[in-house]
């Protein structure tokens, strides 16, 4: 069975910074992908940051392209988002999603069967 396990979320003030992590247990694929979703209040759901586990690329929504960086830990199933300049707008619940092959460049309209129990991060003004 796998689940995804989401750490690293918390308040901070805007500027500041926060490392998501996100650990997969029971993970038996060799390709998949593996990311970040958030959804602030009243908004829908948006991709943040997605990566492959075969290939350096990786896919950022536009907003948070040069703040925040995504990594991906192979030997330990485990991403990583580090988020820099923080702004209040980056305030939601940050879900880890992942599915078995790549990404792509429809990587926000793909079907994630994994997904995390969520973490909030929040940041003031």
């Amino acid at each position: 069975q796998v689940q995804l396990a989401e750490s690293g979320g918390g308040s901070v003030q805007a500027g500041g910074s926060l490392r998501l992590s996100c650990a997969a247990s029971g993970f038996t694929y060799k390709y998949y992908c593996m990311g970040w979703f958030r959804q602030a209040p009243g908004k829908e759901r948006e991709g943040v940051a997605v990566i492959p586990s075969f290939s350096s690329a990786s896919y950022y929504t536009d907003s948070v392209k040069g703040r925040f960086t995504i990594s991906l830990d192979k030997a330990k199933s485990t991403a990583y988002l580090q988020m820099n300049s923080l702004t209040p707008e980056d305030t939601a619940i940050y879900y880890c999603a992942a599915k078995s092959m790549e990404c792509g460049a429809g990587w926000r309209r793909a079907k994630y069967k994994y997904w995390g129990q969520g973490t909030q991060v929040t940041v003031s003004s």
